[in-house]
Parts: C-alpha cells; sequence; structure tokens
C-alpha cells in the first residue's frame, strides 16, 4: 500500500477541481481521482455564460479543463479512476478504486456530484448540449423565442416549466400520466402560466435532429390511445430526477432518503475529516458558480482539520 496522502479528492467537476486548487496552494499534495464522468456535468455542456469573469461565455469541457490546469500548475495530481468501495469509519480512510488499487487518506473530500436521470431515447445523448438538456438555469437563455418541451411531473419539472416561459414561445409539459407528485402550489403555479401547456398521459419515444445535429422534434405517443405523433420542438429539457453518486458511502455516511449526503454545518459530513462539496450534497442550486464555491468550503475545510491534527 502507497504512502498515506493528506488529501483525496473524488470528483474533477467544477467542487472537485476548485478543491484541489485551493488545497494544492496550501502544500497539501492534494490526489484527485477523476470519477466515472470526468469534468462532471459541465464536460457534456457547451456554452457557459454565467460563470463570472468570462463575458463573452465560454465552452463547459474548456472551463473545467482550465481549473484543472491550475490546479495542476500548484501540484495537484490527478488520477483516472472511481472508488468503487470506501471504509471511512476508522482512520486514516481507506478507498478501493475499481481496478484494484487501495490509498489511505488523512481528509477526504467528495465532489463526486449527482447524475441527471434521462429517458434513454435513441437520440437522446447525442443531442445533448444541443437542444437537450437537465438543466434549465444553465441553458434556458439559448432559447429565447423557441418552442420548448420539459418532461417531468415533480416540483422540479414545474419549477423549470415556469422558468423556461420567461425566454420560449411556449412550453409544453409533457408527464406519462394525468397525476403529477409535484406540489399543490407548485402544479398550479404552472397551470396558470398562460405560455405552459400540458401533454398528459403521454411519453416521448424519441427526440429528433433533423438538421445542423440539433433538436427539431420529438416524437410522442398518448399512452391511453396509443396513438404516436410528432412535434416541433428546440428545446429539450428532462426534468425526471438526479442520482447522487453516493453509493460506496451508503451506511457510513448520513444520507437523506435519495442518495445526496446530509451536511453537518460548513463542508462538514457527519465523519470528521470527510468533507462534501457540490452537486453530491446540493439539490437546490446545481450551478458551476455555486459547486466552486463549495469547493473552496471543503478545501480550507480540509486544511484547518489536518492543521489542527498537527499536519
Amino acid at each position: 500500500m502507497s504512502e498515506i496522502k493528506d488529501v483525496v479528492i473524488l470528483g474533477s467537476g467544477c467542487a472537485g477541481n476548485t478543491a484541489a486548487i485551493y488545497t494544492a496552494r496550501a502544500n497539501l499534495a492534494p490526489l484527485v481521482f477523476e470519477g466515472h464522468e470526468p469534468g462532471g456535468q459541465l464536460s457534456i455542456t457547451t456554452e457557459v455564460e454565467n460563470f463570472p469573469g468570462f463575458p463573452e461565455g465560454i465552452q463547459g469541457p474548456a472551463l473545467v479543463e482550465n481549473m484543472k490546469q491550475q490546479a495542476q500548475r500548484f501540484g495537484a495530481i490527478y488520477q483516472h479512476g472511481r472508488v468503487t468501495h470506501a471504509e471511512v469509519c476508522k482512520r486514516p480512510f481507506t478507498l478501493e478504486l475499481e481496478h484494484g488499487e487501495t490509498i489511505q487518506t488523512r481528509t477526504l473530500i467528495i465532489a463526486t456530484g449527482a447524475s441527471a436521470r434521462w429517458l434513454n431515447l435513441p437520440n437522446e445523448q447525442k443531442l445533448i448540449g444541443h437542444g437537450v438538456s437537465s438543466c434549465a438555469t444553465c441553458d434556458g437563455f439559448f432559447f429565447r423565442n423557441r418552442k420548448i418541451m420539459v418532461v417531468g411531473g415533480g416540483d422540479s419539472a414545474m419549477e423549470e416549466a415556469n422558468f423556461l416561459s420567461r425566454f420560449g414561445t411556449e412550453v409544453a409539459v409533457v408527464h406519462r400520466s394525468d397525476m403529477f407528485r409535484a406540489s399543490k402550489i407548485m402544479l398550479e403555479r404552472a397551470k396558470s402560466n398562460p405560455k405552459i401547456e400540458f401533454l398528459t398521459n403521454t411519453v416521448v419515444e424519441d427526440v429528433y435532429d433533423a438538421t445542423k445535429g440539433e433538436v427539431t422534434g420529438v416524437k410522442l405517443r398518448n399512452v391511453l390511445t396509443k396513438e404516436t405523433y410528432d412535434r416541433e420542438v428546440d428545446g429539450f429539457f428532462v426534468a425526471i430526477g438526479h442520482i447522487p453518486n453516493t453509493k460506496p458511502f451508503a451506511g457510513q455516511l448520513d444520507l437523506d432518503a435519495d442518495g445526496y449526503i446530509i451536511s453537518h454545518g460548513g463542508a462538514r459530513t457527519n465523519i470528521a475529516g470527510v468533507f462534501h462539496a457540490g452537486d453530491v450534497q446540493d439539490r437546490s442550486y446545481r450551478q458551476a458558480i455555486t459547486a466552486s464555491g463549495a469547493g473552496c468550503m471543503a478545501a480550507i475545510e480540509a486544511e484547518r482539520f489536518l492543521e489542527a491534527e498537527g499536519h
């Protein structure tokens, strides 16, 4: 087994990279595992226009790559791979990687994010960032005066539909039932919005890219009549929830019913020396800038923890 690390960071999105920058500048030589999706959610995002400091915008992959290079400049070490098992109930913490390697660390920053749930449509994945999105606040601006569709029946779908109505000429909400999981107030707010149309008892069978590799329409099916038909759409937003990447920590860290890490103040978890950053704990904001801020918090917490222990 290799030497015990001072800091290991799991995840290489905005949260993990920012934590790497701060801990590297503190001479802690962090080891960053890039995870199953290097770069996080921004790796599948095209234009990012709301990250401070880029008045002309920046491509999502370029933003996280810049962060990575900045962290490496100060001594952060990046390694491919993801953790499949973790032992954080005793110290030093032990992490087992998918290829069999074992790592021990004095502190751990979990920035593994949350993966969007997708519909698994034939053309869905190749059109992510080209009309298909899971984040209205990230991408809604690009669909000014365009036709938009939202899939989902919960609060997040209603919230996204209302938000997107600021930009689109019309917003269609598609739900496989006529019963909604959304709270009464969120549902009523969406139904009272004149721009929002509800297509209930309906499922999406595919999303089309007839021209220029961008979304141009969808194929819908009424689950009661079995009728299928096409509808023109420019922006296609999937709002059926996220899955936090916390499986290796189940039964050890305090997680809520959906698997998100429960914060114990700041960036702390219920286990001293283990910290959280980004969407793995944040189910409300899900922005690059809030993830970066959380990564900064986790790094400072880890540095203070190590200093208090004499490392």
